[in-house]
């Protein structure tokens, strides 16, 4: 990778048991699921997290900020602000939050009209919110960036 090209986002989907995990291509364009994390305690989360962005090259983690419907932001929200806190903490890393409303229920209602089995789609629904995250976040700013824009 050259000097001039970003690091690669990696996206969180924040659960109390489980981490949805996606990682953005290179040139930030896609977006890839990665194994689900199943959580053990914060500094085992924290330890793996930040192995996964030294050996992937990861620049910022993205993690989806759980707003509701109306825009106020909750409990939740404050549980993932604290996270995303410790997480830049431990890795030293740039941790945005981005607006997850509606991405578990987009990924439930893709993996339904799948027609995969009920126990399957419970195991695939945190990928799969990480990577609608993640590319919603990748599309957003390449719309916002416009094709004339050269990074420097």
């Amino acid at each position: 990778m050259s000097d001039s090209a970003p690091g690669r986002i990696l996206a969180l989907d924040l659960g109390e048991r489980r981490i949805g995990l996606a990682l953005s291509d290179e040139l930030r364009l896609t977006a890839q699921g990665l194994p689900t994390l199943v959580r053990k305690n914060i500094r085992t989360d924290l330890s793996a997290l930040a192995e996964l962005a030294a050996e992937r090259n990861v620049e910022l983690f993205l993690i989806g900020n759980p707003i509701r419907m109306s825009g106020a932001e909750g409990a939740q929200s404050a549980w993932v602000r604290q996270f995303a806190k410790k997480l830049e903490s431990r890795t030293g890393l740039a941790v945005q939050l981005w607006d997850e409303r509606l991405t578990t229920l987009a990924a439930e209602r893709v993996l339904r009209e799948s027609g995969i089995g009920r126990e399957k789609r419970n195991r695939a629904v945190d990928r799969l919110s990480a990577v609608i995250l993640l590319q919603s976040y990748l599309e957003a700013n390449s719309a916002a960036s416009g094709p004339a824009e050269v990074a420097g």
